[in-house]
C-alpha cells in the first residue's frame, strides 16, 4: 500500500478544515471578566460574518434560568468595578434603543438577551447587523466592549433598555 495517499488525502482535509476555520485577521476575541461584584466570566469569539459580525461562545457564573442583556459598548474600557467606563451601547447610526430581531430602529449594538441555563450557563451565537470588523470606519466594532447585564433587556426604555447591573465587560481585540 503507498504510505502517500493517506497522507496527502489528510493532509488535504486538514487545509480544507483551516480554510474555513476564522484565523488571524479574520476572528477577534473578548474575555469577558466580572464586574459589579458578580462571578460572570466568558471567553467569545467575533468574526465578520454577512451584513455584520457574528459572536459566539460561553458565559458562566450568571442567574440560574435568567434572561440577560448582552451588547456592544462603545468604548473598549472595562476598567470600572462597574464597567461604566465601558460607556453607552455601540451606536454610530444615532438611533433609538430597541429589539435588533424587532424589525425596527436600534442600536447597532443591541442584542437579544442571553438566557442562562440551569447551572448558570448561556451559550453565545449573536449576530450584529451593520457593523464592520477591522475597517477603520465609524461601525467597527474592534476594540470595542462587549458586557452583560444583570437583567433581561426590556427593548424599549430608553437609552439602555433598563438591564440593570454591568455584570461582565470583555474588549473585542
Amino acid at each position: 500500500m503507498n504510505v502517500r495517499i493517506p497522507l496527502v488525502a489528510a493532509t488535504t482535509l486538514a487545509l480544507a478544515a483551516c480554510a474555513s476555520t476564522p484565523m488571524g485577521d479574520a476572528a477577534a476575541t473578548a474575555t469577558l471578566s466580572a464586574r459589579s461584584g458578580s462571578n460572570v466570566a466568558g471567553a467569545l469569539q467575533v468574526m465578520p460574518m454577512g451584513d455584520g459580525v457574528h459572536v459566539m461562545g460561553v458565559i458562566s457564573g450568571l442567574t440560574p434560568n435568567a434572561t440577560h442583556a448582552f451588547h456592544i459598548h462603545e468604548k473598549g474600557d472595562c476598567s470600572a468595578d462597574d464597567a461604566s467606563s465601558a460607556g453607552g451601547h455601540f451606536n454610530p447610526t444615532s438611533q433609538p434603543h430597541g429589539n435588533a430581531q424587532g424589525g425596527g430602529a436600534h442600536h447597532l449594538g443591541d442584542q437579544a438577551n442571553l438566557q442562562a441555563d440551569a447551572g448558570g450557563t448561556a451559550r453565545v451565537n449573536a449576530h450584529f447587523s451593520g457593523v464592520s470588523f477591522r475597517t477603520g470606519t465609524d461601525t467597527d466594532v474592534m476594540g470595542k466592549a462587549i458586557v452583560v447585564h444583570a437583567d433581561a433587556d426590556d427593548y424599549t426604555s430608553q437609552p439602555a433598555g433598563n438591564a440593570g447591573k454591568r455584570i461582565a465587560c470583555g474588549v473585542i481585540r
